[in-house]
C-alpha cells in the first residue's frame, strides 16, 4: 500500500494557493502526514536587477530592498495561516501541529519546489492554481513543469469559482 508520510504544499499565496492547503491539510489529517509548507519568491529577472541598481545605488539598500520581498512574503504566508485556522472548526485545528516547516527562499519556483521535495522526501506535492483558471494558467505554468518534471505525485487543485 502506498502511504503519505510528507506533503510539500507549495504556495503563491493566490486564493487558488488557499484551496490547495484545505486540501493538504485533509490529506495530513486522514493520513497523519507531515506538511511543509514552501513560498517561493522568484527571483528578479536580470532587467529588474538592472533596474533596481540603476535606481537604487547603495549596495545595502538593495540588499535591503530584497531581504523586505521574503519578509513580507513570510509575514503574508503567517497571516494567511492564522486565518485559514481560525476558520475551521476547533477540533481540526490540532492539524495545524502536523506543520514541520513554513519557509520562505528566492529562487526559481520550479526548481526550488523539487528540490524541496527531495531534501525532505516528500511523498506528495500540492499546489494551487490562479485565479484566471485551470485551463489558462496551467498550460506553461510552474504546476506543470513541476507536474512534468516530478517524480512524486503532485495534486494541483484548480480554484473553485463561487457565484456570487
Amino acid at each position: 500500500m502506498l502511504q503519505i508520510n510528507k506533503i510539500l504544499y507549495s504556495t503563491d499565496l493566490s486564493k487558488g494557493a488557499e484551496e490547495a492547503f484545505k486540501y493538504a491539510a485533509f490529506l495530513a489529517k486522514s493520513t497523519d502526514a507531515e506538511i511543509h509548507i514552501l513560498h517561493v519568491v522568484e527571483k528578479l529577472s536580470s532587467e529588474a536587477k538592472m533596474t533596481l541598481e540603476t535606481y537604487v545605488m547603495d549596495d545595502s539598500q538593495r540588499k535591503d530592498m530584497l531581504k523586505a520581498r521574503k519578509e513580507q512574503a513570510k509575514e503574508k504566508l503567517q497571516q494567511r495561516q492564522d486565518e485559514f485556522w481560525e476558520s475551521v472548526p476547533a477540533e481540526d485545528r490540532i492539524v495545524r501541529n502536523k506543520i514541520k516547516s513554513l519557509d520562505v527562499i528566492e529562487s526559481f519556483p520550479m526548481e526550488a519546489i523539487l528540490k524541496k521535495s527531495r531534501e525532505i522526501s516528500a511523498d506528495l506535492i500540492v499546489m494551487g492554481t490562479h485565479e484566471k483558471g485551470f485551463v489558462e494558467t496551467f498550460l506553461g505554468s510552474v504546476a506543470k513543469n513541476v507536474l512534468s518534471r516530478s517524480r512524486i505525485p503532485v495534486l494541483v487543485v484548480p480554484l473553485i469559482k463561487k457565484e456570487i
